[in-house]
């Protein structure tokens, strides 16, 4: 089951792509953005690619966590660990995902199974991250009680921007897919699997082989990249908010890219100016990391041109 045989494309889904604006935040309003993106990628399937989902859980982690927040606040319930809301979070889309994708290939007669696993990814317990955690979750806090959590409960907090207090947590390098092996195995059954959603459940290895779950946020575009490396993925399609990358992004003179190689990536990357840190520079490093392990192809543009862009009319592709 190590080598995987047809052509395989994982698919990065971002996690504010199922919420359209703050007006459509609701579950049954997320399930109908989950259903617009599973068109396209049924388009796909139906194109002969066997295909890896992964998907991001900013917004979602955070309602999961803030509702957390809010019950132990009024009703003094237990508080939900951060891994555990990813792993929550992670059932939640994955169910709408692969609901909406099953619905709509039955529709279409293409008799192929969804199937999401709730996906761990190791991390490095010496990760460099760990001593200087950046990204912020949860609500706001005044300063005393975030100086009480600080104390009793070991969490790192910042104050934002005038807004109040925040917890911050580490953004360690994802380096394995503690599952992979099950994710393959499906792939080569021909299952359409949902995995490392979120950028996958954050675990450490104790040091006596044990893993354990930390609270840290991996960023879903490198654990997909991870992901589409590991099992050796004919194509890596990041689904964004945007058609095509663009050179100089937000200023007059912004141009959009239709075609990159490896070399002008890596240029555009190390500028520092084209690539807003945290959307797209991500991105664009997430493929320079696919290619350079032996990726064939990246594709990142909006869902609805994934048709277009892998018949090569529309979207970025980058090549090595």
């Amino acid at each position: 089951m190590n080598n995987i045989t047809r052509k395989v494309a994982v698919v990065a889904i971002g996690g504010n792509s199922l919420i359209k604006d703050p007006q459509h935040q609701s579950v049954e309003d997320q399930y109908e953005a989950a259903k617009e993106s599973d068109r396209h990628i049924a388009d796909m399937i139906e194109a002969g690619w066997n295909v890896a989902i992964g998907h991001g859980n900013g917004p979602q982690v955070g309602f999961i966590l803030r509702r957390s927040e809010i019950a132990h606040k009024v009703e003094g319930m237990h508080e939900v660990p951060l891994d555990v809301c990813g792993a929550d979070s992670q059932g939640a889309i994955g169910y709408a995902l692969q609901q909406n994708l099953q619905n709509e290939l039955f529709r279409r007669g293409v008799k192929k199974n969804v199937a999401t696993v709730i996906t761990q990814v190791l991390v490095d317990r010496n990760d460099p991250a760990f001593q200087n955690p950046t990204k912020p979750i949860g609500g706001f806090m005044d300063k005393a009680e975030a100086k009480r959590r600080q104390t009793e409960m070991g969490w790192s907090v910042v104050e934002d921007a005038g807004r109040g207090w925040r917890r911050v947590v580490a953004s360690p390098q994802p380096q394995e897919v503690v599952e992979l092996d099950t994710v393959k195995a499906l792939i080569n059954a021909g299952v359409v699997v949902i995995t490392v959603g979120g950028g996958g459940i954050p675990v450490i290895d104790k040091g006596n082989g044990d893993y354990v779950g930390t609270a840290a946020v991996i960023d879903k575009d490198f654990a997909s990249s991870l992901l589409a490396r590991q099992i050796k993925a004919d194509l890596f399609l990041i689904s964004t908010a945007v058609e095509k990358v663009m050179l100089n992004f937000g200023k007059p003179d912004q141009q959009a890219i239709d075609r990159m190689t490896l070399a002008e990536a890596r240029q555009y990357l190390a500028e520092g100016k084209h690539f807003a840190k945290g959307s797209m520079a991500p991105k664009i490093q997430a493929v320079i990391w696919y290619l350079e392990g032996g990726g064939k192809e990246a594709i990142i543009t909006n869902p609805e041109n994934i048709g277009r862009a892998l018949r090569g009319e529309s979207g970025t592709r980058i090549v090595p």
